[in-house]
């Protein structure tokens, strides 16, 4: 009953944290005139991406009792959370507005970045799960693999912000990023200034990696209570809470109509953590294939390859993202 309750009082402070997070994002976005796929492909998506960068990072520097069970917990966090966004997280947004726009309705993302998104993506996990066949010995492959990882993200931010001065030099129009509601700290009277709004963003922030934290801690209890793996938790559990705030955002974004913040904090996410994380993977830990690991590997590729085939297609309709809500479930079956 306690853990249930600690769950409960941290989703509310993470849909709390979240609110006020995309509230001042879109008014950072604003003053700085950032189109909408930067704003939300690379800030929201880093800033969101936080608790769970901060889980495999403390498992692997920091470690536990057992250095094994550290190990299992860093690899699957990094494995996991990628596995959540291209599953789970993806097609919430479907869900969210299946009663507005019905299963043939539509999404109307900036589709030049989601489709850079979604190619930097693939490519990245593509290589990080061809690295767990190399053998750890070969301490030299998995650094220059890592450092190939690292420059690759780099070079999408640098895509990414030349594009969003491409979009936003002709008038801006449906692709920069617009405040549609006041800032929320100016109703306790504040003025709607830019260190106003850095305040607001940086709240936000600690109230999102405070209350993922303490949702994490009270599934880690549960799952000990069912008797579940580190490995398992890592991949199937802990990233359910973690990506909390990549679900809040992306819904309150899309329920709103504003499809390309809502797909960029998620494919931005997936890139950073498809990048990123791995990198760190490779270099501190064994990076080996097991049965769990290559299933949630190969159903996160899918998940994304999906997407990326459908945009390819024309427009992404909400029944698209269904078929991202299958694989979540064939995971689960695969696995447990």
């Amino acid at each position: 009953m306690l853990i249930l309750l600690q769950l409960i009082s941290m989703l509310l402070v993470i849909l709390m944290a979240a609110t006020l997070f995309t509230n001042a994002l879109e008014h950072f976005g604003e003053k700085l005139g950032f189109s909408e796929g930067l704003t939300g492909s690379v800030f929201a998506a880093v800033a969101t991406a936080l608790p769970e960068t901060v889980i495999p990072l403390m498992a692997l520097f920091v470690g536990t009792s057992n250095p094994e069970v550290g190990t299992e917990i860093g690899v699957g966090a990094i494995l996991g959370a990628p596995f959540m966004l291209s599953t789970l997280s993806i097609s919430l947004m479907a869900f969210a507005v299946l009663p507005q726009r019905g299963l043939r309705g539509h999404f109307e993302p900036e589709t030049t970045g989601l489709a850079r998104d979604l190619n930097v993506f693939l490519v990245a996990f593509g290589v990080a799960a061809l690295a767990l066949y190399v053998p750890h010995e070969q301490k030299m492959v998995h650094m220059l693999l890592a450092i190939g990882l690292v420059s690759l993200y780099v070079v999408y931010v640098t895509l990414t912000v030349r594009a969003s001065g491409r979009l936003v030099t002709c008038g801006c129009g449906s692709h920069c990023t617009t405040a549609e509601d006041p800032l929320l700290l100016t109703r306790i009277g504040l003025p709607n200034r830019f260190a106003v709004i850095i305040v607001q963003l940086l709240l936000g922030v600690i109230l999102l990696l405070g209350g993922a934290k303490g949702f994490i801690v009270g599934v880690e209890s549960g799952a000990q209570i069912l008797g579940i793996s580190a490995l398992l938790l890592s991949l199937l559990i802990v990233p359910i809470a973690t990506e909390l705030p990549e679900k809040i955002n992306s819904i309150l974004w899309i329920r709103r109509r504003k499809d390309t913040l809502a797909f960029g904090n998620i494919t931005g996410a997936l890139v950073f953590q498809g990048t990123l994380l791995p990198a760190v993977g490779m270099v501190l830990t064994p990076w080996a294939p097991s049965k769990e690991v290559m299933a949630s590997v190969a159903l996160t590729l899918v998940g994304a390859l999906w997407v990326r085939m459908m945009l390819a297609r024309g427009r992404i309709k909400t029944w698209h993202l269904l078929f991202n809500t299958a694989l979540y479930i064939a995971y689960l079956f695969l696995v447990l």
